[in-house]
């Protein structure tokens, strides 16, 4: 079993496609066919070039990237993730288990350089979005600037009390947003990394105390806080219940409550943390002016970056080489050990079972390297995806394949996959043809070794990009222009009927395709939302009464009310999608062969093939019913219906199937 390429039969229409285990026989068909087409002086088929010039020039052009290739190693694919269904948590905005817990004013300092607001207070669970609190109308700012003050006190225990609702609609795997101390909503501006932050377990004070007493850079003085051990039975709970878990890190970057820091801060270049971090320049105390100057993540200056060494050849939204300096490299493989091994003891099941890695293109690959080797020494089957995302945005994906050799990542989050699937399904971005869109697939996946499809974190949204119902309304090119400020026809609020079905038809095709479903928390309760912070909304649960969406951004009152609340309906469709992809592991493990490919009556059908059993995905995305003949067995079951049909299925207008 293997991933195999896709190539044109010859002599045959462009509906009629098979497949071919090796890239060269692919270029030898096209050359051939060219020569033939031009000495019978016919003209080429438009979909036929299209593949051709695809193939040749191919839709990323960030090989050429200067990485060392010596360091190979050979890979180890964690097999229980062919298998995920993942589920993305962003704990502050999940579920408020223990409201003893909530921030406090004093817990956020330091996320941001401004004077705190008078009066904060967390802001209610069901409150109306876009509507400011008292204490926001007071500080004069408009709403994307006090909505990121907020907070609304989501924790474990919140997450512990809907493991039950999880396992229900057949989550197999967890992803955390990073869970470190810190004072963000967020969680990427660490205030240390070596706990889980205090507002998230039983005992903010009690945790401080603790915090402040160890030596941040001794191992041997860390304890754990009341919120690490209720983090470790969250662990506990999850592997009981056969489910996998994994949190996310930025080892980019920290916080400027972080304690080195601080450290820095207050001794400058007689710190023993002066080489962790990008400091251009130390403050000469001898003049009036404070002349420290460093780097922060994309200029940020509450992200301060830790000190890369041995650079090569940098080059934004390319692989570079080089590593992290030494200390805070240590640091950082000291926190790996804690979470993939609790104990120490080598008892794995205690422990996270992988990591998600943000910003990874701005780490240097040698890095990346040791921290693999490290990881995979404690945890064989740990699971290691990066986010490899822009090269040029809004126009231009970074290639993964650099980062999925075998000696950095098991995987990345594939929005390579996403972006042409959303132009398809939503007709975003001019949209694409179903052969252009088969053309930009093969693209993609013929790089891959035959394992590595299969792992891939397939996402359709997530905490930096707008909510799958609201991306799927809007046409506009991906993550370009998708907030309402930024666009002027963008639309935030519940999408209509025709919308809800594009979700459905292209939730159809995540859960019959190669890679492993990913799911931004959320978005199967039928939530909407644009971009950053907007797709950060506390989570709709069923059992909580919200105000209605009655204002926008502008705090201006709509001319309707959009009612939240938990969409039933939607839910039992992942539900039975994820279900479906469950008990019949072609869709997890198969082969993928282009049956049927027709751009004028928008018909694409593909099949998925293990253990010679085969189920067949068909789309009908045009207005008018359309008649496929699959001519391969007398009678199909679609899976999602349970209607039985002959070899001859009809697919009503904007429909999709999955059938055995």
């Amino acid at each position: 079993m293997g991933f195999m390429f896709f190539y044109y039969l010859p002599d045959s229409n462009i509906s009629q496609l098979s497949v071919l285990n090796t890239r060269s026989l692919v270029y030898i068909y096209y050359f051939s066919i060219l020569n033939k087409t031009i000495e019978m002086g016919k003209l080429l088929n438009v979909s036929l070039l299209i593949g051709f010039i695809v193939l040749l020039t191919g839709c990323n052009d960030n090989k050429s990237a200067k990485v060392d290739q010596n360091n190979k190693v050979e890979k180890h694919i964690p097999e229980w993730t062919k298998k995920a269904i993942w589920y993305q948590i962003f704990v502050e905005r999940f579920r408020n288990g223990d409201k003893t817990n909530d921030p406090t004013i004093d817990d956020i300092k330091g996320f941001s350089f401004d004077k705190s607001p008078d009066n904060w207070k967390t802001t209610s669970w069901s409150h109306d979005w876009y509507k400011q609190d008292k204490w926001e109308e007071n500080t004069g700012k408009d709403f994307y600037y006090t909505a990121q003050w907020r907070r609304y006190g989501g924790d474990l225990q919140g997450v512990i009390d809907k493991l039950d609702y999880l396992q229900e609609l057949g989550v197999t795997a967890l992803f955390f947003n990073p869970i470190n101390d810190s004072p963000s909503l967020h969680k990427y501006d660490s205030r240390n990394y070596r706990h889980i932050d205090r507002n998230f377990g039983p005992d903010p004070k009690g945790d401080k105390k603790i915090i402040d007493s160890e030596d941040p850079s001794d191992p041997s003085t860390w304890k754990f806080t009341a919120t690490d051990k209720l983090f470790l039975q969250l662990i506990k709970e999850v592997h009981n219940r056969g489910m996998r878990i994994i949190i996310d890190y930025s080892w980019n970057h920290t916080g400027v409550t972080f304690w080195a820091w601080e450290d820095v801060l207050k001794n400058q270049e007689k710190s023993e943390y002066a080489d962790w971090y990008m400091i251009n320049k130390f403050n000469d105390t001898k003049t009036e002016v404070n002349e420290f100057d460093y780097d922060g993540w994309a200029n940020v200056e509450t992200l301060p970056e830790l000190k890369k060494i041995s650079v090569k050849d940098r080059k934004h939204g390319y692989p570079y080489e080089g590593n992290i300096a030494k200390g805070p490299k240590q640091h950082i493989f000291n926190v790996t050990k804690r979470w993939l091994d609790p104990y120490n003891n080598g008892d794995l099941s205690s422990g996270i079972d992988g990591y998600r890695l943000d910003v990874a293109d701005q780490i240097p690959m040698q890095f990346w390297r040791d921290w693999k080797k490290f990881v995979k020494s404690i945890n064989p089957n740990a699971y290691l995806v990066g986010e490899i995302w822009w090269a040029e945005w809004p126009d231009k994906l970074m290639d993964p394949l650099p980062y999925l050799q075998g000696d950095v990542f098991d995987a990345t989050m594939h929005y390579q996959w996403f972006k042409p699937a959303r132009q398809l399904f939503a007709n975003a971005d001019s949209g694409y043809k179903i052969s252009e869109f088969v053309a930009v697939l093969n693209n993609i996946y013929k790089g891959y070794d035959a394992e590595t499809p299969y792992i891939q974190m397939n996402m359709a949204s997530g905490h930096d990009s707008p909510r799958l119902s609201t991306s799927i309304a809007n046409n506009n090119k991906y993550k370009y222009q998708s907030k309402p400020t930024e666009g002027d026809n963008y639309f935030v609020f519940n999408p209509d009927k025709e919308n809800w079905n594009k979700v459905k038809l292209f939730l159809i095709h995540q859960y019959t395709f190669i890679g492993a479903p990913h799911i931004w928390n959320g978005d199967e309760m039928g939530m909407w939302g644009a971009d950053d912070p907007d797709e950060r909304k506390p989570l709709t649960w069923d059992d909580l009464k919200f105000d209605d969406e009655e204002y926008n951004y502008k705090q201006e009152k709509l001319e309707r009310n959009y009612k939240v609340e938990f969409n039933s309906e939607l839910f039992s469709f992942y539900k039975k999608l994820i279900k479906i992809r469950k008990r019949n592991e072609e869709l997890s493990l198969g082969d993928i062969k282009f049956e049927i490919v027709e751009d004028d009556n928008k018909v694409l059908v593909y099949s998925r093939t293990f253990n010679n059993k085969t189920i067949y995905v068909a789309f009908n995305l045009s207005d008018k019913e359309q008649i496929v003949n699959l001519d391969f067995k007398s009678e199909y079951l679609d899976l999602i219906t349970d209607k039985k049909f002959s070899s001859e299925i009809k697919l009503q207008p904007n429909s999709g199937m999955i059938l055995r």
